[in-house]
């Protein structure tokens, strides 16, 4: 009775798993989307710009900084980083280091602004 059970238990789930298997990836395989980075939503831009602002403090490469940030589909990048480090600062929505990553990239690409001086004035983050 006992040997019965398990093998119609193992069966089962042989069979069980080959059908989900089929059904899963064959024959209603999952749907694939490519986005643009552009596509972002705005938590995730901002979180791609400090990333960039990380950068460009690592290795100070301002051309590199813009054409990372050109992947956005932004037309003035100084424009998107003030609008976005003032944001960012208006709302205390990141920590004071990516602020000053932030301020630090603006100013050095043209974007700088009063509301970012005291940021400027702190220097950048501590190793």
């Amino acid at each position: 009775m006992k040997l019965r059970f398990a093998r119609s238990l193992i069966l089962g789930l042989l069979l069980g798993s080959l059908a989900g298997f089929y059904f899963g990836w064959i024959r209603f395989p999952p749907a694939t989307r490519n986005s643009a980075i552009s596509d972002l939503a705005q938590r995730y831009r901002d979180e791609y710009t400090v990333l960039i602002a990380a950068g460009y403090a690592a290795d100070g490469d301002a051309a590199g900084a813009r054409e990372r940030l050109g992947k956005l589909a932004i037309d003035d990048i100084s424009l998107y980083l003030r609008r976005s480090t003032e944001r960012i600062i208006r709302a205390s929505a990141r920590e004071l280091d990516d602020i000053r990553l932030l301020a630090r990239l603006a100013h050095d690409l043209g974007g700088a602004t009063p509301l970012m001086e005291p940021f400027l004035a702190l220097g950048g983050p501590d190793p």
